[in-house]
C-alpha cells in the first residue's frame, strides 16, 4: 500500500496521504476505517482510505492511483465508492483531500459535485538565513517534553489552543503515544513554554523529515514546525514568536538548512506570523466536500 502511495508522492510532487492516514496504515491503530482498493491483472493500483467517526465535519477520504494506471477512470471509480460508503455508513457528507492542489485532482472533484471548503499552506524557509534570539516573555522559560510526565497537561493545552481546529484539537492520548513511538521524536525538539508558576503555557513540537532508517523520502532532511500552540489567555504576548524562533534555532543546530509547515489559509494571524519570521508558500492541500 505504502510503495504505491510513495510511487503516486513522487509523481507528483506531493504525498497523497495525510500523517494521521500514514501512520494509521503502518500501526494498526484503533481508529475505525474504510479501505477502498483497486487492482489490475492482481496488481494493486489504487487506493482511498475512508473515515466515517466524525459526527460533527462528516466523513473524510484521501486516495491514490498509481502514476501508470491513471486517466482510465479509477480515481472516479473510488471517490464514487467512497461517497457510497459516507452514505452508508455516515450522513452522507463526504470531505475529500487533494494533496497538492492538482488541476486534475479538482476538476475531477468539482465534477463529482464537491466544493472547494478548506485550503491548507505548506510555507518554507531557509535556516541559513538569521534568525533572531527568541524573546520569551517575563517569567516563562523552556525545556523539553518528558513523555510519561507531561502527556495530560500537554493534551490540554493542545486541546484549548485548538478548540476550533478540525483535527488537531481533538488529538487523544493514544494519538500522543503513537507518535512518541515513531523514530522521528526527538524530545529535546519539544519545547514547552512554562511559566513563573509551573503552568503549561505554550509548544513547539518540531520534527525531522527524512534521515532515518525506517522512512524512504526522495529528498534531504528537512526539518518542521510540528505543532506550535499557546494558550488562549497568553495570546499576544510574543510567546508564539519566541516558540517559533527557538524551535528553528534548533533545527539548526541539528545541521538541518530548511524548515516547513502547515497552517490553513484562514488562519490570517499564524500566516502572518510566520511571514514576518520568513516563511514563504510552497504547496496547497485543498479539502472539498459534498453532501449536507
Amino acid at each position: 500500500m505504502l510503495a504505491l502511495t510513495q510511487a503516486a508522492g513522487d509523481a507528483d510532487g506531493a504525498y497523497p496521504l495525510s500523517e494521521h492516514v500514514v501512520l494509521h496504515l503502518r500501526t494498526g491503530g484503533d481508529a475505525p476505517a474504510v479501505h477502498l482498493v483497486a487492482r489490475v491483472d492482481g496488481q494493486l493500483v489504487g487506493y482511498a482510505h475512508v473515515d466515517t467517526t466524525d459526527a460533527v465535519e462528516g466523513a473524510s477520504a484521501e486516495l491514490a492511483v498509481h502514476p501508470l494506471h491513471r486517466r482510465r477512470g479509477i480515481g472516479r471509480t473510488l471517490v464514487k465508492a467512497a461517497m457510497q460508503v459516507a452514505a452508508e455508513r455516515a450522513d452522507g457528507r463526504l470531505r475529500l483531500w487533494a494533496h497538492g492542489d492538482h488541476p486534475s485532482a479538482s476538476a475531477l472533484a468539482i465534477s463529482l459535485g464537491f466544493r472547494r471548503t478548506r485550503v491548507l499552506y505548506q510555507m518554507r524557509r531557509s535556516l541559513l538565513a538569521p534568525l533572531a534570539e527568541p524573546v520569551l516573555p517575563a517569567g516563562v522559560h523552556l525545556r523539553p517534553f518528558v513523555p510519561g510526565q507531561d502527556d495530560e497537561a500537554w493534551l490540554a493545552l493542545n486541546a484549548a489552543a485548538f478548540a476550533s481546529h478540525p483535527e488537531q484539537g481533538k488529538w487523544t492520548l493514544d494519538d500522543l503515544r503513537i507518535r512518541v513511538q515513531e523514530p522521528w521524536f526527538d524530545a529535546d525538539g519539544f519545547l514547552l513554554a512554562i511559566d513563573a508558576g509551573g503552568r503549561l503555557v505554550g509548544f513547539h513540537w518540531t520534527k525531522v523529515h527524512g534521515g532515518h532508517a525506517t522512512e524512504d523520502h526522495a529528498h534531504e532532511p528537512i526539518g518542521e514546525v510540528y505543532v506550535l500552540g499557546v494558550a488562549p489567555d497568553v495570546k499576544g504576548a510574543g510567546l508564539g514568536a519566541a516558540l517559533t524562533l527557538a524551535g528553528l534555532r534548533h533545527l539548526r543546530g541539528r545541521g538541518l538548512t530548511q524548515a516547513m509547515l502547515y497552517v490553513d489559509e484562514s488562519n490570517h494571524r499564524a500566516v502572518a506570523l510566520y511571514e514576518r519570521l520568513g516563511f514563504v508558500r510552497w504547496a496547497t492541500d485543498v479539502s472539498f466536500q459534498t453532501g449536507g
